[in-house]
């Protein structure tokens, strides 16, 4: 396994009403990862969906941030229990991509630079409640947090919400991903505390 990074023991604990069960609020932002942190100039970063029928759609860094951007604001769960609410990001709704793209995939898998992978129905990512994001808080996404680029699941626990993302993959059955080959739940709602299997 590789390296688990502090974050994942918190840092006290305060409750807060509406929050998922078992979880408590926190100010700061914790950095947990499985492994180094890559760094993608973003000249070299490239986003692709993949159809089940091997149809391949890519966008470079310019094309993406040529779309359509938004400025979500969302509470974020972390499996370790802590929950951070009020978040703002910046842009591009999975709508907008998936809109481009032909298939009936039900289900998809995201991959990251880096070799992390994480499962997501396909129905979680539309509706406006997905995003490819590249600005926390008015700034550029740090790398330590999945810059320059990442997925925002807000709704599923976070590690659902890829870091340094590179492409989805739909695909025709549900499959797990890094954690949930670890034990981890294929889904992952907090409100329904889908930790683990």
């Amino acid at each position: 396994m590789g390296i688990i990074t502090p974050g994942f023991f918190g840092r006290g604990r305060k409750a807060a009403a509406g929050l998922p069960p078992g979880q408590h609020l926190t100010e700061d932002f914790p950095v947990l990862s499985a492994g180094p942190t890559p760094r993608i100039r973003e000249d070299d970063w490239e986003f692709t969906i993949a159809t089940e029928h091997g149809v391949t759609h890519r966008w470079s860094w310019a094309e993406f941030m040529a779309l359509p951007q938004e400025e979500p604001t969302v509470d974020i769960h972390c499996v370790t229990s802590w929950s951070k609410l009020g978040t703002g990001w910046r842009g591009v709704s999975l709508d907008t991509f998936l809109d481009q793209v032909e298939s009936s995939a039900e289900y998809s898998m995201a991959h990251s630079y880096g070799g992390y992978t994480t499962n997501v129905p396909v129905a979680d990512l539309r509706d406006g409640k997905a995003w490819v994001v590249h600005e926390f808080d008015g700034k550029p996404l740090a790398p330590e947090h999945g810059g320059p680029a990442r997925l925002l699941v807000p709704h599923l626990y976070f590690w659902k919400s890829a870091k340094w993302l590179r492409s989805l993959e739909l695909i025709r059955q549900d499959a797990p991903g890094f954690w949930e080959s670890n034990g981890y739940h294929l889904r992952g709602d907090p409100w329904r505390e889908e930790r683990y299997w």
